[in-house]
């Protein structure tokens, strides 16, 4: 192939950027705006069907354009069509009824309630047991009692009677020697069956499921699990309780109207009225007390269909009825599960609360009756362990009674309780359900009772932690602040148990924060330290002394003054379990990020801070995932970041040293180190200004080492490639030429180790498209360096094209030419007299040669090499499947010609015209950009410097695609 001369143009590089900056032009915008709505004109033809008709046409306008995303909105989505038709039994007036329970509910109380449900899962969790569990059903006989359609409406309700009765005689169904998990299983089971039942329209049969589920609540042979028994048996009874409410709503309820959100019973019907009736009659049919209590409350939001009155007679009625359950556990539940009811379905109806309550004073020394007693002994079951049986439902019973209260109901609640002899109990469920604010207020007043209360029935200390846990959300008097921490911390440091003490110390030690200094902090983690020590007991503490690191780390955002406790280290030498330690040093890092604001050089930081990264570093092995990695790197960064030595620059370097060597296993923190060496470097020049030149440059000299001898322990290439090219420019910029060259040297040697593909986010990607973003920004630097006087004309820019033309690209690619056609633009731009940019104090090749005839010789010789080469690769292209490839390299390179070419040398002109036919030949040049470009070189062949344009444009045709 015949050699074609290179010649590149002179550029005048200030007169293109002028002739880039785009006019300003007044536009009058009028009413348009870019972001108003645009309204369509849509216009409907109408063609009448007889012979010589005219046609019709009307306009219609819509204020804006279909929004593609709109019709998710509209649920024509295919979620809402699946939600639409997932329950095919789901009528329009069940949905209606129940939306209109959830309204009741909901708006009930206000959101400052703490709902049922956020305690659920709390109690299931606690009240656990190992022990066998056994279930007995009575389920009832399968007889038939078929009716003729001329039956009487007697012998209908006679024949439901029936099989009421059926329960007390049909088959028993016990299911013994269940496991915790098996019984829960079951239950719900059993739930789901009430749901089938309900839906397959056997009501009959959904109301045995309930009534035989609430009889479980009078079964107390595995007394330690009830308080999780009456939790899931209590979610079927408001299952049954929202079915009949929904079924008797829906009878209301018409395509053309439904009952309003406040209905009144005149506005039922009365076939609703009557089965409201027949569900009232069913349950009072019952014969044992419990399971009629439990179903009847269940279904009590139904009075409302009755009359205005029926939800208020019933409530004392119930209250009585529990009157006559003999257990007191059971007997505590049942009021329990009647205040919640009553708090959903009337709220307003404070005295049924207060009655619930001042019954159970009532019989409160049924607790330490013989009965109660010998029930314990038969268990094997201890009366501390016995009274924590009875704290959530005394506890949801206050709850209820106290919300929005008058303080003078809670401070007669209060002396009630305390009047009571053995009234621990009572006392902690107070603290536990009562307003923060309320108890804050009379700390001492509650401190004198936990004191009277007998240790042997309720454990003092978890009185003190219910107390803590007010204090920790409301502020007791200033005056008193300090009594009271003497005053629980003489109970808790007394504690022998070290599980008890340290549930009880985790809650004081955020009141002794909040309120209290390092010196009280420190002697709070000393007490701490001392019992968790013996025998290793933190081991079984882990998550308890978590809780305290994180309270302190809360309150105290002077992390000078926290690490000046002296026992705060020590505390953390507890954490013996990596995992654990590892934890803890994470949210001391998270914490440390957020709150520090300015850098800081406080060497008692710095130590603590880098013992505590050095443990996280450390944590690190081959088993670790890529993510946790990141996090550590991550948060040890942003420690790094942090730290500043202001202008003593040395002592700067010699922390980083010291990091690198303790954090050498993570790839990132070294990178972070290398990025922030090469800022130290810049900063150090910039501050510095002449002063000092020789101590600067050596200092700038220790940077760069520091660089050059980090980079090569990365693993990644890329990232070694990335920082070799980024520390040459920090060199250049300091003018240390000779550590430039080491580093863009090394960067060379290394673009053959580059593997053919590479791991992105766990997929193998070829590693092309990387290593050419790589190359064309290292092209930009090589503009500016200077060449080295022993090494020869442009040897970095040799070397680079040899590793080039030894690495083994891909066989269907055309990564190489379109390096080589930079590589042209790059030599084009060292052709000029003036380059385009420049390091201050550093004299690139423009100076050095000075237009020398033979540098330029030099630089076109090598350029027509390269052309060459990309000539004969679009030969290669000549086959059918390559023809697209070929038409836009064979355009690319024109552009490249243009651009950077002296197009008055004739056979350069030359090789552009056949580049330009070659791209269209085939019909795969795009249309839009050749005519763009053809408009291009029209007007700059207006520039007189560019007059020979005009020539070229005449002689590049543009095909149309046939």
């Amino acid at each position: 192939m015949a050699a074609f001369p290179w010649h590149a143009r002179s550029r005048n590089y200030v007169r293109e950027l002028e002739s880039c900056r785009l006019e300003t032009v007044s536009v009058d915008f009028g009413d348009y705006h870019p972001l108003k709505p645009i309204t369509v004109m849509e216009s409907k033809t109408k063609k009448l069907g007889r012979k010589g008709s005219t046609s019709s046409t009307s306009s219609s306008s819509s204020s804006s354009m279909m929004d593609p995303l709109s019709s998710v909105l509209d649920g024509t989505d295919p979620l809402s069509l699946f939600a639409a038709t997932a329950d095919p039994l789901l009528t329009a007036t069940t949905e209606s009824a129940r939306k209109k329970w959830d309204k009741d509910d909901s708006s009930a109380v206000g959101s400052d309630f703490e709902p049922w449900s956020s305690k659920r899962a709390d109690i299931l969790a606690r009240y656990t047991t190992n022990e066998k569990l056994s279930i007995n059903l009575c389920m009832g006989s399968e007889k038939g009692k078929a009716t003729t359609p001329g039956s009487a409406v007697s012998e209908k309700v006679r024949t439901r009677l029936e099989e009421l009765d059926d329960l007390e005689e049909g088959s028993q169904k016990e299911l013994l020697n269940l496991t915790q998990q098996d019984y829960t299983n079951r239950i719900e089971e059993l739930n789901q069956s009430l749901k089938d039942a309900w839906a397959s329209d056997q009501k009959v049969k959904a109301l045995k499921i309930v009534i035989q589920c609430s009889k479980l609540l009078s079964d107390t042979t595995v007394i330690q699990f009830y308080p999780s028994k009456f939790v899931l048996i209590t979610d079927i009874l408001d299952t049954f309780g929202k079915l009949v409410y929904e079924r008797i709503f829906s009878m209301c309820t018409d395509n053309r109207s439904s009952l309003p959100d406040n209905f009144t019973p005149e506005s039922v019907v009365d076939t609703a009225k009557e089965t409201c009736l027949n569900w009232f009659f069913k349950i009072a049919s019952i014969r044992e007390l419990i399971p009629r209590f439990y179903v009847e409350a269940a279904i009590l939001k139904c009075n409302k269909f009755l009359s205005k009155t029926g939800i208020s007679e019933c409530l004392p009625r119930l209250t009585s009825m529990i009157r006559g359950i003999g257990d007191p556990l059971v007997a505590v539940y049942a009021r329990a599960y009647l205040c919640r009811v009553g708090m959903e379905v009337a709220p307003h109806l404070k005295e049924n609360l207060n009655k619930n309550f001042f019954d159970f004073l009532l019989t409160f020394k049924q607790i330490h009756g013989d009965t109660v007693q010998n029930q314990l002994v038969v268990q094997c079951v201890e009366i501390p362990l016995y009274l924590t049986l009875y704290s959530p439902a005394i506890d949801w019973i206050l709850q209820c009674i106290s919300y929005r209260a008058a303080e003078v109901l809670l401070t007669e609640m209060m002396e009630r309780c305390k009047k009571l002899g053995n009234n621990a109990l009572l006392l902690n469920s107070v603290m536990s359900a009562f307003r923060a604010e309320f108890i804050a207020a009379r700390s001492m007043d509650f401190i004198g009772m936990i004191k009277e209360c007998d240790e042997s029935g309720f454990p003092k200390h978890l009185l003190f932690r219910s107390l803590g846990r007010n204090l920790a959300l409301a502020d007791p008097p200033e005056g008193d602040r300090l009594q009271i921490l003497n005053e629980a911390w003489k109970v808790i440091t007394k504690l022998k148990s070290p599980q008890d003490y340290i549930n009880c110390a985790e809650i004081w030690v955020e009141y002794t924060c909040r309120h209290f200094t390092k010196r009280e902090v420190n002697t709070v983690l000393a007490d701490v330290i001392k019992h968790m020590t013996p025998d290793r007991a933190f081991e079984e503490a882990y998550p308890q002394l978590q809780s305290i690191i994180q309270k302190v780390i809360t309150y105290f955002h002077d992390f000078a003054v926290l690490f000046s406790l002296e026992k705060f280290l020590p505390f953390l030498d507890m954490f013996q379990k990596e995992s654990v330690r590892v934890e803890v040093c994470k949210c001391i890092m998270e914490a440390f990020i957020k709150h520090q604001l300015e850098p800081t050089k406080d060497p008692v930081i710095l130590n603590a801070l880098l013992h505590v990264c050095k443990t996280m570093h450390d944590s690190v092995n081959a088993l670790t995932l890529e993510d946790e990695k990141r996090m550590l790197a991550s948060l040890i960064n942003g420690f790094l970041r942090m730290v500043s030595f202001g202008r003593d620059f040395e002592q700067q370097l010699s922390f980083y040293v010291e990091a690198r060597s303790m954090f050498c296993n993570l790839e990132p923190v070294l990178v972070q180190l290398i990025h922030s060496v090469n800022q130290l470097a810049m900063e150090t020049r910039k501050v510095m200004k002449g002063n000092h030149s020789r101590k600067t440059a050596a200092f700038v000299r220790a940077c760069v080492a520091f660089c050059f001898i980090t980079i090569p322990s990365l693993t990644s290439i890329f990232s070694r490639l990335n920082l070799y090219l980024h520390s040459g420019q920090i060199a250049l910029a300091n003018q240390c030429l000779s550590q430039a060259d080491a580093f863009f040297k090394a960067a060379i040697s290394l673009v053959p180790e580059v593997p053919k593909t590479i791991n992105i986010d766990g997929k193998m990607r070829s590693s092309e498209t990387f290593l050419l973003e790589f190359l064309c920004n290292f092209f930009s630097t090589l503009l500016i360096i200077p060449d080295h006087p022993e090494q020869g004309v442009l040897f970095l820019v040799r070397g680079l094209l040899n590793v080039i033309q030894d690495y083994t690209w891909e066989d269907n690619g055309d990564d190489k030419v379109r390096i080589y056609t930079n590589v042209v633009h790059l030599l084009s731009a060292m052709s000029q007299e003036t380059y385009i940019y420049h390091v201050d104090k550093v004299e690139s090749n423009d100076t050095l040669y000075g237009g020398d005839t033979k540098f330029l010789a030099e630089t076109n010789k090598l350029c027509e090499t390269l052309i060459a080469q990309i000539l004969e690769h679009l030969k290669n292209l000549g086959k059918d499947e390559t023809l697209k490839r070929q038409s836009q390299l064979a355009l690319n390179l024109f552009n490249s010609i243009l651009a950077h070419g002296d197009l008055r040398n004739n056979k350069l002109n030359q090789l552009a015209v056949n580049l330009w036919n070659l791209a269209q030949r085939h019909g795969y040049a795009d249309t839009k950009i050749t005519v763009k470009t053809l408009e291009y070189i029209k007007k700059q062949s207006k520039h007189p410097e560019l007059s020979h344009f005009t020539d070229l444009a005449a002689r590049l045709p543009l095909q149309s695609r046939t």
